[in-house]
C-alpha cells in the first residue's frame, strides 16, 4: 500500500475542457494558465480538449458521428477532468452541456475539478449547476476548484487554488482509476 502522497507508477490522464466556443471569449487564455501551472506537476499527464476545435452536430443524433465519437474516445482515456468554464447569465455555455451530453460512460467514476471565471461572481453560478450535471453522470466533483474574478487583475495569483485542487483531482482520480481496475463501475 502506497504511502499518502507517494506517486503512483503511472501518471494520471487529466483532460482539460475548455467549455466556451463563444467568439472573443478569454478561456482559450484561462486554460492556458491553468494548464501551465499543472504542467509542473510530474504525476499528471494533460491533454487540453477545447470544444471550439469540435464541429458538432446541432442536433443530438440518431447515430454517433465521427466527431461525437472522437470526443467520446477523448473522454473514455481520461482518468479525471478539469472543467474551464465561463459563467453566462449564471450558468454554463450551452457548447459545454452539449459536450457533456455527448458522452456518458466515458465520464463515470471519475473526478471533476472546476476553473471557473467571470465578473463578480467568478463563475461560482455556472460551477453549481455543473456539479448537478456532473453528478448525474456518475462523477465525483471536487469540493476545491479555482475561481477567477476577470475585473481582478491579482487573479494570476491563484496557484494556492491550483495546487489544492490539483492535490485533490490526483487523489480522487488515483484511487478511483485503482477502484475501476480492480471492478468496473456500474451505474
Amino acid at each position: 500500500m502506497r504511502e499518502c502522497g507517494e506517486r503512483s507508477p503511472e501518471p494520471l490522464r487529466v483532460a482539460v475542457i475548455i467549455g466556451s466556443t463563444r467568439e472573443g471569449r478569454v478561456g482559450d487564455g484561462v486554460g492556458r494558465w491553468f494548464t501551465e501551472r499543472a504542467r509542473e506537476r510530474t504525476e499528471l499527464e494533460l491533454a487540453v480538449i477545447d470544444l471550439i476545435d469540435f464541429d458538432f452536430p446541432t442536433r443530438y443524433p440518431a447515430r454517433t458521428t465521427r466527431v461525437v465519437g472522437e470526443f467520446a474516445a477523448q473522454v473514455d482515456l481520461a482518468d479525471a477532468f478539469v472543467v474551464v468554464t465561463p459563467e453566462y447569465n449564471r450558468s454554463f455555455p450551452a457548447s459545454l452541456k452539449q459536450a457533456i451530453d455527448f458522452a456518458y460512460d466515458e465520464w463515470q467514476a471519475k473526478p471533476v475539478g472546476f476553473v471557473s471565471y467571470g465578473h463578480g461572481s467568478q463563475g461560482l453560478y455556472a460551477v453549481e449547476q455543473l456539479r448537478s450535471v456532473f453528478t448525474e453522470l456518475h462523477t465525483v466533483t471536487l469540493r476545491n476548484g479555482v475561481a477567477i474574478n476577470l475585473l481582478d487583475e491579482r487573479w494570476e495569483e491563484q496557484d494556492r487554488a491550483v495546487q489544492a485542487m490539483l492535490d485533490q483531482l490526483g487523489w480522487w482520480g488515483l484511487a478511483l482509476r485503482e477502484a475501476r481496475a480492480l471492478r468496473p463501475y456500474c451505474s
